[in-house]
C-alpha cells in the first residue's frame, strides 16, 4: 500500500506542518531503507520512498513563510468568486464547500481544524473560536477520518471577524444545542478533509481558470491572517491567532506596522479576545449580514 503518491504526500504534509530539514532528510532515510528491504524481499518491484524534488518544495515553503502576504487573496470579491465556482464545480453542487473555504480564509486556520470544528469551541459573548482538535485520515475509521487534539501552538484563540459570525450564528443555531455537534461536514454529514474537498470541488481546475495557480487548500491561511493584520488586529491576538512568535507573526503586517514597536509581547486576557484597536470591529456585536461585510473590495 506504500506507493510514490503516499511517500509525496506525507514529505508535503511534514512541510506543511514546518517540520525542520534535518528531520525531513532523517525520517525520509529510514523509509528508504525499510522499503529498500521490501524490493529485496519481492514485496515491492521498487522503491517508492526514492523521491525527488522535495528539498525545493521546502526550499520554495520557507521562502512563503518569509513573505506570507504575497500569498493572501487580494480582496473579499476574489473569494467569493472562489467559494461559488468550487461549489458549481462539485458535482452535487453542495453549498458546504463554499461555506468552509469562506470560513477558513476569514479565520485564517487549515482545513483540518475547520472539519473538527465543534459547537462547544466557539464563544459567542466574546466571538472567538478554541482551536482543539483536527481532523486527519485515518484508513482503520468507519469513515476514512479521525478527529486529533492539538497541541503546542496549534492550541489556540481565533478571533471570529464579523463577515463569519452571521455563518457561524447560523450552524450553531442547526446544531441545536448539541456541544460535539460539527459546524461544517462534507455532503454526506461525516468529518472531511482538504484532499476530500479539492477532489470534491475540482479545486486545482477551478484555481486555475481564476488565475491563481499558485493557491493551495493552506494557502487560504495565509489571506485571513494578512486580512487581520490589515484590520488593525493588536498584535498579540495576532500571535495568538497565528500560533507563531512575535517575529515571525510581524511577517503578516503591512509595512506601516511591521516599523512600530508592540506595547506588550504578553497575551493578553481570554475575556478580552475580541477587543481590537479604536474601530471597534472585534468588539463583541450582533450578527450583521454578511453581505455588508463584503460589499466592499477590500478585505474589511
Amino acid at each position: 500500500m506504500v506507493t510514490r503518491r503516499v511517500v509525496n504526500r506525507a514529505l508535503h504534509c511534514w512541510i506543511a506542518d514546518e517540520c525542520g530539514l534535518s528531520t525531513l532528510k532523517n525520517s525520509l532515510a529510514v523509509l528508504v531503507r525499510v522499503l529498500e528491504q521490501a524490493v529485496r524481499d519481492g514485496a515491492l518491484d521498487a522503491n517508492p520512498a526514492r523521491v525527488a524534488g522535495w528539498q525545493q518544495e521546502y526550499q520554495r515553503a520557507q521562502r512563503e513563510r518569509t513573505r506570507p502576504r504575497t500569498l493572501a487573496l487580494p480582496d473579499v470579491r476574489t473569494l467569493e468568486r472562489l467559494a461559488a465556482s468550487l461549489v458549481q464545480r462539485s458535482s452535487d453542487n453542495y453549498q458546504g464547500w463554499g461555506d468552509a473555504v469562506w470560513f477558513a480564509a476569514w479565520t485564517g486556520t487549515r482545513f483540518s481544524e475547520v472539519s473538527g470544528l465543534q459547537a462547544q469551541d466557539i464563544d459567542v459573548s466574546t466571538w472567538t473560536w478554541r482551536v482543539q482538535r483536527f481532523t486527519v485520515p485515518e484508513p482503520d475509521e468507519p469513515d476514512g477520518t479521525v478527529d486529533r487534539s492539538c497541541r503546542g501552538r496549534y492550541k489556540r484563540v481565533v478571533p471570529l471577524r464579523p463577515a463569519v459570525r452571521e455563518l457561524t450564528a447560523e450552524r450553531l443555531k442547526a446544531a441545536r444545542q448539541t456541544p460535539q455537534a460539527r459546524l461544517f461536514t462534507g455532503p454526506d454529514g461525516s468529518r472531511f478533509t482538504a484532499a476530500a474537498l479539492r477532489d470534491s470541488t475540482q479545486w486545482d481546475d477551478v484555481v486555475a481558470e481564476l488565475g491563481h495557480e499558485y493557491l493551495r487548500r493552506q494557502d487560504l491561511r495565509y489571506t485571513g491572517l494578512t486580512w487581520m493584520a490589515d484590520a488593525g488586529l493588536p498584535l498579540p491576538l495576532l500571535c495568538g491567532a497565528v500560533g507563531r512568535p512575535l517575529e515571525e507573526t510581524r511577517w503578516y503586517l503591512p509595512v506601516t506596522r511591521q516599523c512600530l514597536r508592540t506595547q506588550s509581547h504578553s497575551e493578553p486576557p481570554e475575556s478580552q479576545a475580541s477587543t481590537r484597536a479604536p474601530g471597534g470591529a472585534y468588539l463583541p456585536s450582533s450578527h450583521g449580514p454578511r453581505a455588508d461585510s463584503t460589499a466592499s473590495t477590500s478585505p474589511e
